[in-house]
């Protein structure tokens, strides 16, 4: 029998297909979905769903909308899309909505994200576990052949609709009135697609697509959507997937070059050198265009972004508040403190005039315009917000977790130390690293940053003898 603790995550529901999951799931999945939905206080009757350019993306979307409209809801089926236009979806029309997409993920994978109306997310805390619960019940019936199992978990009950509607406009011109980029110099820009769906949403937003031309000149790699990813995988945390944009910069005499992951919810920068530019670089730039829109306010960062952060966000007159790593997290403090922004080191970013929901091309946006309305290069604007040198996020393989992080521990008895996700500790000099457990692997995860080159490598080759000891 098939079991969906194998596939939903803390905060998303992601396997291989059709090794962990199928169609007959997602059907579950569905209905479990419009169960928990007219379930609520706040229950809607209708939601939207989107889907990725991966092969068995379309058959899963199907299922899925077949599942919740047996249980009475109506569907929007918005078709292929972006996960941030779906979060848009969710937003603007103040439904919940279901983005079937595994993100970075190889071609095998597949999953679905999903959203309360007004995009606010769903995650194991917040009525995924009992999703899942629901959902295995129905397939268990089903695949026991009980009473009322056999065939599918459900059928389509006569008069449940299904709407067909085009978003992909509507939400391109919601951003082009979030960032004004009309009166911008003329930039190039290579953007790498990686097969994913920013060939689908950047002609859009930032081409001649739909609206009307910015003053941009797009230099496209890879926008073929193909789930198979030909080219490299849609990973642009991996230094490797950024080779050929990087290249195709420095080729074409490019201000910027701009990579998407899969889903297009991501975005990674390089320079007009072909060098990469640091998402907490990105961070601390969006976050002081917003600080000039609404002074005083609230940013959020993770607890492993660059100390950079804080510090401009506080010369700008901002309040920083650390948050722990995880989307869930950050929107949980996005919307308890009403933040105007938040950034993670992942190059994820949150923006309260997005419904508090993360879109990298929001970001790309913000970026494009501070370059462009000014006079110097990229690598000089963003070394404005790069003030420390940072390792990057280190995994390694460990069965005892914990006594490795209290070995660690014991190992600065004069550190400042906190908790609030893994272990911080902070040194006098302005160095810092975090170790921090996998929920799901046997990995230790490290961070370390310091003023200087030579100190980060210090620092990071002792923590790690220790770790890997």
């Amino acid at each position: 029998m098939s079991d969906l603790s194998l596939i939903v995550k803390a905060y998303d529901i992601r396997g291989t297909v059709p090794g962990q999951w199928d169609e007959r799931s997602a059907e579950a999945l569905g209905a479990a979905f419009a169960q928990l939905l007219t379930a609520s206080p706040d229950g809607r009757d209708t939601i939207v769903i989107a889907h990725d350019m991966r092969d068995s993306s379309p058959g899963l979307a199907a299922a899925f909308a077949a599942g919740a409209r047996a249980e009475g809801v109506a569907v929007i089926e918005a078709g292929l899309g972006s996960t941030d236009m779906l979060y848009y979806a969710s937003g603007a029309l103040d439904l919940p909505g279901a983005m079937f997409t595994a993100s970075h993920n190889p071609a095998q994978y597949n999953g679905i994200k999903l959203c309360r109306a007004g995009a606010r997310p769903i995650g194991q805390d917040s009525g995924l576990a009992e999703l899942r619960d629901i959902a295995q019940a129905l397939l268990d019936k089903a695949e026991s052949g009980a009473p009322g199992g056999s065939g599918s978990p459900a059928g389509v009950a006569p008069g449940q609709s299904a709407e067909r509607r085009e978003l992909l406009p509507d939400y391109a011109a919601h951003l082009r009135t979030l960032v004004d980029l009309s009166k911008i110099r003329p930039l190039k820009v290579v953007v790498d697609a990686g097969n994913g769906m920013g060939g689908f949403t950047v002609p859009a937003v930032l081409g001649d697509a739909v609206l009307p031309a910015l003053p941009l000149t797009i230099v496209p790699l890879y926008f073929e959507l193909d789930g198979s990813f030909p080219n490299h995988e849609a990973n642009p945390l991996d230094p490797a997937n950024l080779v050929d944009l990087q290249a195709a910069v420095k080729e074409h005499g490019a201000d910027l070059g701009l990579a998407f992951d899969g889903d297009a919810d991501r975005c990674f920068v390089v320079d007009e050198r072909g060098e990469p530019v640091s998402p907490s670089a990105i961070t601390a730039l969006v976050a002081v265009r917003e600080l000039a829109k609404h002074p005083g306010s609230t940013i959020i960062h993770n607890l492993i972004t660059s100390s950079a952060v804080p510090e401009i966000v506080q010369e700008n007159g901002g309040q920083p508040v650390r948050s722990r790593v995880g989307h869930s997290f950050i929107k949980a403090e996005m919307a308890r403190t009403n933040a105007i922004f938040g950034g993670e080191h992942s190059a994820h970013y949150y923006f309260r005039d997005f419904w508090f929901a993360d879109t990298g091309m929001l970001a790309a946006m913000h970026v494009l315009a501070a370059l462009g309305r000014q006079d110097r290069p990229l690598s000089e604007l963003a070394r404005e917000f790069e003030r420390y040198v940072a390792s990057g996020e280190i995994n390694s393989t460990v069965e005892d977790q914990a006594a490795k992080v209290a070995e660690v521990r014991q190992a600065y008895p004069d550190a400042q130390t906190d908790e609030l996700d893994g272990l911080t500790l902070r040194f006098d000099d302005g160095a810092w690293i975090n170790l921090r457990a996998s929920n799901t692997e046997p990995l230790l995860r490290l961070n370390v940053e310091a003023p200087t080159e030579r100190r980060m490598v210090a620092l990071r080759d002792e923590v790690l003898g220790m770790v890997r000891r």
